[in-house]
């Protein structure tokens, strides 16, 4: 009852509900948040391609946030492999569509966000009109064609894109902030390197490198939504699980980057 008083004593005329208020306090009470970044997160939009361990480390911190509006991109189905990484499904999961199953229980989680669940192989057409309005995209897939399409996307669109992979016990993020003309993208790092041939599925992953890196993504999109502190944008940092250690290496745009000369 007090802390309901207390988020309701917040502000008169806010955009937020008494019920918002109070689920989102103690983000709201923290400095440089405040009622103004909530508000902002309401008004979001967050596209996750791929709903796998990283999505599924990310989705649940978006959805309990209060991002107003969460795309979620995948076409594949819950399997048994997937759960000792891929938490938030469970056993009655199993075989049913990663996209439906997360988005049900992310309306368990918080009924006041609007999801949107696109379930099937994305086009780079398809792609484009997804992001076109979103504030942040997530690429949280282990498909390098499906990387390529969404950063092309992204670059075209000028939408901001958290980039994170995992394997063994070890993992990497990048953010690529496309709202610069100038911004260096996915392809100026990797060329025309496939970087799904070394995927989970193939070598095996720490679960909780997983999660490091999928949650991380979260919080640099967030911060990116409310331009809060400073972000990854052209540092790749590293994740090493055995000796838990993080390095960070500058990158910069490369001017023989086939995007670029398009």
């Amino acid at each position: 009852m007090r802390d309901r008083k207390a988020a309701e004593s917040l502000l008169d005329g806010s955009r937020l509900s008494d019920d918002e208020l109070l689920r989102y306090s103690r983000h709201i009470m923290l400095d440089q948040f405040d009622l103004t970044g909530q508000e902002k997160l309401k008004q979001a939009h967050v596209v996750v391609v791929g709903c796998g361990g990283l999505g599924m480390a990310a989705l649940p911190l978006f959805a309990g946030a209060g991002v107003g509006k969460i795309t979620l991109v995948d076409y594949d189905r819950v399997d048994i492999t997937n759960l000792h990484r891929q938490t938030g499904y469970r056993m009655g999961d199993i075989d049913r569509s990663k996209v439906r199953q997360a988005a049900k229980h992310l309306r368990e989680l918080n009924p006041n966000v609007t999801l949107v669940e696109v379930e099937e192989k994305v086009s780079f057409a398809t792609l484009e009109s997804l992001i076109k309005d979103a504030d942040v995209a997530l690429d949280c897939s282990d498909n390098f064609a499906l990387r390529k399409d969404l950063n092309r996307a992204c670059y075209l669109n000028g939408v901001p894109l958290v980039s994170g992979s995992a394997v063994r016990y070890e993992g990497q993020l990048t953010v690529f902030d496309f709202r610069d003309e100038k911004s260096a993208c996915y392809e100026c790092l990797f060329g025309g390197e496939h970087a799904d041939d070394g995927n989970c599925a193939l070598f095996g992953v720490f679960s909780p490198v997983v999660h490091i890196i999928g949650v991380t993504q979260a919080q640099e999109a967030l911060k990116l939504i409310m331009g809060l502190g400073s972000i990854a944008v052209g540092e790749i940092c590293l994740y090493n699980a055995l000796n838990f250690s993080w390095q960070k290496f500058k990158y910069r745009r490369n001017p023989n980057c086939s995007l670029h000369q398009t």
